[in-house]
C-alpha cells in the first residue's frame, strides 16, 4: 500500500498495472475518489488509434487506485462514431445534475477536418454505462477545444472551453447539462497558438473563481496561466505564471488536465497534470515556441490553420536538431505518459499580487494527510 505521491514517476494501480486516466479528473461520492481520464493504452505511436475509451479507478485516500474499467469503452466496429479508436477523443468531464438525477459527461472530439466539436453521454450511476445522447455538438457554432465544467451550489452548471487558435469562452448550460443556453462570455483573447490558451481547470475557493490554463503547443508542454475573477463569468484578472520555479517554463514538464478540491481537507486543492512526453523533458519552450507560432502565422509563411505532418516535422526537428518523422497516421506514444498531481499554494495579497496568488511548488513526494483537515 502506498501512503504518498510521487510526481512524475510511473504510477501503478493495485494490480501492479500502469494507471491510464489522462487528461483526467476525480468525482467525489460517498467517501470514494473516482479518478477517469483517457485510456492510452494502444496509443504506442505506432498505430492510428488515438483512444481506447474512458477508464476509471477508485480510491478511498488518493494514493491507491483500484482499476474499475471502462467507464465508456472505444467502438472499434464504428468507425463513425466520435467513440471510434481512430477518432480523436480527448479530456473526458463528468459532472452529477441533482434535478435529473443523471451523470453528465462530455467529450472533446477534433474532426479529421481540424474542427472540434462535443459528444455528450448520461448515465444512471457514475461507473455507467453511459449512453450518447448528443454528437457534433458546437456551441455557438464555435469549434470547441479543451475545456471545464463546473457546478455552483444553486445547481447551475458552467462550460469553460477554448474557442480553437481564438480565446476563452464561460457558456451557462441548460438545466439538464447536455447543451448550452445561448449565453456566453469571452475571455484571453490571443492572435494564435502558442500563446491561446486551452487546457482549461476551473475552481472555486472563498468565493474566488480561479482558471489555470496552458498554451497551446500539442503535446509539448508550455508556461501556465492563473485568472481570477469575482463570478463565474468574469472579468478575469490574468496573475501570470504560477510556476515561477521551474527554469524550462514548461509547467514542469507537463499540462494541467483540472484542480480538484479535496473534500474534509481544510484548503487542499490538487492540480492534476500529465507528463505527455516523459522521455522528453529535456526540451525548453524557448526552442520550440518561435517555430510552433511560426506554423500559424500566415505573415510568417505558415498556413494559418492546423500544421500538416510536413510542417510539424520540419518545426519540430529545427528546434532540437534531429531527424524525427511525424506521420499523419500515427501519433505520439502516449501510452507511457506519466502524471504531476503537486498541491497548490496560495499566497495573501500583496503590492506584486493584489487578488493574491496561486502557486505550484515542485515536491519529489507529497501525502495528502499532511495537510489540515477542514
Amino acid at each position: 500500500m502506498a501512503d504518498r505521491i510521487y510526481p512524475g514517476k510511473i504510477w501503478l494501480d493495485t494490480e501492479g498495472k500502469r494507471i491510464q486516466a489522462h487528461g483526467g479528473s476525480i468525482f467525489y461520492e460517498d467517501g470514494t475518489y473516482y479518478w477517469y481520464g483517457e485510456n492510452k493504452e494502444k496509443t504506442d505511436g505506432k498505430s492510428k488509434i488515438w483512444h481506447w475509451g474512458v477508464r476509471c479507478y477508485s480510491s478511498k485516500d488518493l494514493c491507491n487506485w483500484k482499476d474499475e474499467g471502462l467507464i465508456i469503452p472505444p467502438r472499434p466496429d464504428e468507425p463513425d462514431s466520435p467513440l471510434f479508436p481512430e477518432a480523436c477523443m480527448d479530456r473526458p468531464h463528468i459532472i452529477y445534475n441533482r434535478f435529473t438525477k443523471k451523470y453528465v459527461c462530455w467529450l472533446k472530439i477534433m474532426g479529421r477536418d481540424g474542427v472540434q466539436s462535443e459528444t455528450v453521454l448520461t448515465a444512471d450511476r457514475f461507473l455507467g454505462p453511459y449512453t450518447i445522447v448528443r454528437t457534433g455538438l458546437r456551441p455557438f457554432d464555435m469549434s470547441a477545444g479543451d475545456f471545464d465544467l463546473a457546478v455552483a451550489e444553486d445547481g447551475e452548471a458552467y462550460y469553460y472551453f477554448e474557442r480553437v487558435h481564438s480565446e476563452t469562452i464561460c457558456a451557462d448550460l441548460t438545466a439538464d447539462y447536455t447543451d448550452v443556453t445561448g449565453y456566453y462570455s469571452t475571455h484571453f483573447p490571443r492572435p494564435c497558438p502558442p500563446h491561446v490558451r486551452e487546457g482549461t481547470a476551473h475552481f472555486v475557493r472563498r468565493g474566488c473563481h480561479y482558471l489555470i490554463t496552458s498554451g497551446t503547443s500539442g503535446y509539448f508542454p508550455n508556461p501556465s496561466m492563473v485568472a481570477v475573477a469575482d463570478t463565474w463569468h468574469g472579468p478575469y484578472t490574468e496573475l501570470g505564471d504560477p510556476h515561477p520555479d521551474d527554469p524550462s517554463h514548461t509547467s514542469f514538464h507537463s499540462q494541467i488536465s483540472s484542480v480538484f478540491k479535496v473534500p474534509g481537507k481544510k484548503d487542499l486543492y490538487i492540480a492534476l497534470a500529465d507528463r505527455w512526453l516523459p522521455e522528453q523533458t529535456f526540451l525548453d519552450y524557448e526552442d520550440y515556441a518561435h517555430d510552433f507560432e511560426a506554423m500559424f502565422r500566415p505573415e510568417w509563411g505558415g498556413p494559418h490553420g492546423f500544421p500538416t505532418a510536413e510542417e510539424k516535422t520540419a518545426a519540430y526537428n529545427r528546434a532540437h536538431g534531429t531527424h524525427v518523422v511525424f506521420s499523419p497516421d500515427c501519433h505520439d506514444n502516449t501510452s507511457i505518459a506519466d502524471y504531476v498531481w503537486l498541491p497548490l499554494r496560495f499566497a495573501e495579497p500583496c503590492e506584486k499580487y493584489p487578488s493574491g496568488m496561486v502557486f505550484i511548488d515542485w515536491l519529489d513526494e507529497w501525502s495528502p494527510e499532511e495537510y489540515e483537515d477542514a
